[in-house]
């Protein structure tokens, strides 16, 4: 197994002490890393920062309520094979040319080791999780078609990210290191912010974020504004050259923080109460 020097974020991705500690742990255990938190906390974010931080390659598997577990191992492209044998003078008898490997099958073959993401695990079918145990546990997977076995030169990272849509089974559970995200507290939002704008002045920066902390404080808000929201809302700001004694008592486009009707009515309320 190739070794590396541990995750301590990069420089576009500031994460605190709890997280680089867990991701180094589940990068020395060789387990998965199963990530939650509430949207726009960096969990998407997160494998392509361990990629960049430990100088590897990043593969991404994206999960839909259709995929199969299979997918990410290899599919089989019988439609190509179809098509070559009725319309082109070709050998079709070697089935390997038509095998294609998945996101899990190019990681088990990459000759480094490859930060692989498997992104929203829980929009797949309940059993997906307990599909994947045995090629996890084994490093490798057989090629049914062809009775090759592919074996992992290298074992991949994993980062597995996860909405809580549904419950992922215990039995995979027990097999992965699981980290929750917390919403980032207003030091560590600090931070975050400066590294998307070298030049904000202070002022403007810090009246933003009372204003967004205030607002993610309304009771009864449905989608909270998130970190991704906060710097689309300060880049309107910027470009609109909006000044920061503004922000004391309401919110200009207010529509890049918060995307729901009934949102936005509470917020109004809110504005409204503290004016008065």
């Amino acid at each position: 197994m190739s070794h590396q020097s541990n995750w301590r974020g990069t420089s576009d991705y500031i994460a605190d002490e709890t997280l680089m500690r867990i991701v180094n742990v589940a990068i020395q255990l060789g387990r998965p890393l199963l990530v939650k938190g509430e949207p726009g906390t960096g969990k998407t974010l997160l494998a392509r920062s361990i990629a960049d931080g430990l100088h590897m390659d990043l593969l991404c598997w994206h999960i839909k309520s259709t995929t199969k577990a299979k997918d990410g191992l290899y599919v089989y492209d019988t439609v190509q094979r179809l098509y070559d044998s009725r319309f082109h003078d070709k050998d079709v008898s070697d089935i390997r040319q038509y095998i294609k490997l998945g996101p899990l099958g190019k990681a088990f073959t990459a000759e480094q080791q490859v930060v692989l993401l498997i992104d929203e695990i829980d929009k797949a079918d309940i059993e997906f999780p307990n599909d994947l145990l045995h090629e996890l546990d084994a490093m490798s997977f057989e090629i049914s078609e062809t009775g090759d076995v592919v074996t992992a030169k290298q074992r991949p990272i994993l980062i597995l990210t996860s909405n809580s849509e549904k419950e992922l089974p215990d039995a995979f559970l027990r097999r992965v290191v699981f980290h929750y995200i917390e919403f980032p507290a207003r030091e560590l939002m600090d931070r975050i912010v400066r590294t998307h704008f070298k030049d904000l002045p202070e002022t403007l920066l810090q009246r933003a974020l009372d204003a967004f902390y205030r607002l993610r404080q309304i009771d009864g808000l449905r989608k909270r504004p998130s970190s991704s929201e906060l710097i689309d809302w300060i880049s309107a700001l910027l470009v609109h050259g909006v000044d920061s004694e503004n922000l004391k008592n309401e919110y200009p486009f207010l529509g890049t923080l918060l995307k729901r009707e009934q949102d936005v009515v509470l917020a109004a309320r809110a504005v409204m109460a503290i004016r008065r």
